[in-house]
């Protein structure tokens, strides 16, 4: 028979492999990172895998090893995904949004409804003087930030989104300033044409998410 112990460790591994695991919202999994840490490591070490726990923000993921020259590359598990401009756009925004929520003072976390997401993103969306397309848009790019796992929406609160903070393991200072010197350069030029082709400004560097988006439950 397995013991207690034994089916802790178990379930954190799944609940890894699912997503996002959060110390808010998982305590069992959390504790068991914290108390065994070592068989979980060891576990996804042989498929290629890290475990990285932010003990601060409360969030562990899992991250593929830097291949080695040396050996035979073992197939990739967690999926590195190829994100559109608007995708990008809007996760370096709600970035910045919670740089600046946090460095306000600002306690708990971070919720936008969608007329602020629209607003965020109007700026730099072609057609901007169509609402419908841009609502349209904007629901389309909340949606797929969600089922990264970035976004979550809240019960009893319609249209009204957490900023996950694992969003701040994908997107670091250097994307930031990568990304707004960009939109600088689209901003001067006007062109949408060029602004259709920013994705990879700051999709490379954002695109590794953990694999599946979680919504807790």
């Amino acid at each position: 028979m397995r013991n207690a112990e034994e089916y802790t460790v178990g379930a954190a591994i799944i609940r890894l492999m699912r997503g996002v695991v959060y110390r808010e919202t998982d305590e069992d999994s959390w504790l068991a990172l914290q108390h065994q840490g070592a068989p979980i490591r060891d576990h996804f070490a042989t498929i290629g895998l890290d475990v990285v726990v932010d003990d601060t923000e409360g969030y562990a993921y899992l991250r593929s090893v830097a291949d080695n020259e040396e050996e035979q590359p073992l197939p990739r598990l967690v999926m590195r995904r190829s994100l559109t401009y608007n995708v990008s756009l809007l996760l370096v925004l709600l970035r910045k949004r919670l740089v600046e929520f946090e460095t306000s003072g600002s306690e708990g976390k971070l919720v936008l409804g969608r007329d602020q997401i629209v607003t965020m993103l109007r700026l730099f969306l072609a057609d901007s003087t169509n609402e419908a397309r841009v609502i349209d848009t904007v629901d389309t790019t909340i949606r797929r930030a969600a089922e990264l796992g970035f976004l979550r929406p809240l019960r009893g609160q319609p249209d009204h989104w957490e900023v996950r903070r694992i969003l701040k393991a994908y997107v670091d200072a250097q994307t930031m300033s990568d990304f707004a010197a960009k939109l600088a350069d689209y901003a001067r030029s006007g062109s949408n044409g060029q602004r259709s082709n920013g994705s990879d400004a700051a999709g490379s560097r954002v695109a590794e998410a953990a694999e599946g988006g979680e919504s807790d439950d």
